[in-house]
């Protein structure tokens, strides 16, 4: 099927949420389509503009994404996440992604506000998303510190000034956390959810353990996004093939069950935010990933 609109996938994943999954290398973008495949479930492919830096472009990487998201069996998006430049959001739209996030949360208030507008009319003209943030999500600096909290009326308020589809909002999550201990505010979730028109998106949700993600859900976030856990469990694996195999030299020998793990990893949180699937909490220690026992095969041929 061709790439699905993310309202549409939004609706299609009530009562549960719709799970974001940051893309990094082409194998991420494989595992998260395998994944929502296995678990019949929409996702999204998220590609960050710290990535688009990485690779030294957006196209490529955008590029494969939509190629993957056309050719799966899964209802799956593209999306741009956290792009801080015009220049960039029309870069996406001419590659035909159709959900963008501007984040403005770095400008002064009213520049941010002016701006989350101006962008979000011209997307709307051109039949593209805006997600945006006006409160800090902790964990990326600047305006992004930790034990920040977004008010319920400026929420609001923000939506009705900027027109916005969705807004991510800071509950008591960071980015980037590697241990599963953060505690969110439900209570103040649920106030948010009463007050904003649009949906909720919950950023740094690799730091909140499977419990605290289902209560986020109950108490009315629409949107999660992960990345960090899908890096962990990646980067995990390789460095367990090429400890069991110090000779290996095909990056094949290492991507392959990386992939797999990525795919795991997804599989899960697809499973634990639909409620049809009663997928029960991780009983692991937080922070602490499941051994795998990985076996690598003889080389391949290029």
């Amino acid at each position: 099927m061709t790439s699905a609109p993310v309202p549409d996938l939004l609706a299609a994943a009530r009562p549960g949420a719709l799970a974001a999954f940051n893309v990094i290398t082409l194998e991420h973008a494989e595992a998260i389509a395998a994944a929502a495949e296995s678990a019949k479930r929409p996702a999204i492919l998220q590609i960050s503009e710290n990535t688009v830096r990485h690779h030294g472009g957006l196209a490529p990487l955008a590029r494969a994404c939509r190629q993957i998201a056309d050719d799966s069996s899964a209802p799956l998006a593209v999306h741009l996440d956290h792009a801080t430049t015009a220049a960039l959001i029309e870069a996406a739209v001419a590659l035909g992604i159709t959900s963008v996030m501007y984040d403005g949360s770095a400008l002064a208030d009213a520049e941010n506000r002016a701006t989350t507008a101006a962008i979000t009319r011209w997307c709307h003209a051109r039949g593209v998303v805006v997600e945006a943030e006006l409160g800090a999500v902790g964990g990326k600096g600047g305006a992004h510190t930790p034990g920040v909290r977004t008010d319920p009326a400026d929420a609001a308020a923000f939506v009705v000034a900027t027109g916005v589809d969705a807004l991510a909002v800071a509950v008591g999550s960071e980015h980037a956390m590697q241990t599963r201990d953060a505690r969110l505010d439900d209570e103040l979730i649920a106030r948010l959810a009463a007050r904003v028109p649009v949906p909720l998106v919950l950023h740094g949700s690799s730091g909140v353990p499977d419990a605290g993600l289902l209560s986020a859900v109950r108490h009315g976030m629409a949107k999660i996004n992960i990345a960090t856990r899908l890096n962990i469990a990646l980067t995990g694996t390789v460095r367990t093939v090429l400890a069991e195999n110090p000779t290996a030299t095909d990056p094949r020998h290492y991507l392959a069950p990386a992939r797999r793990a990525v795919q795991t990893e997804v599989e899960h949180f697809l499973r634990l935010l639909d409620p049809a699937a009663a997928t029960p909490a991780r009983s692991e220690p937080v922070g602490r990933q499941r051994s795998r026992s990985v076996n690598v095969v003889a080389d391949q041929k290029y």
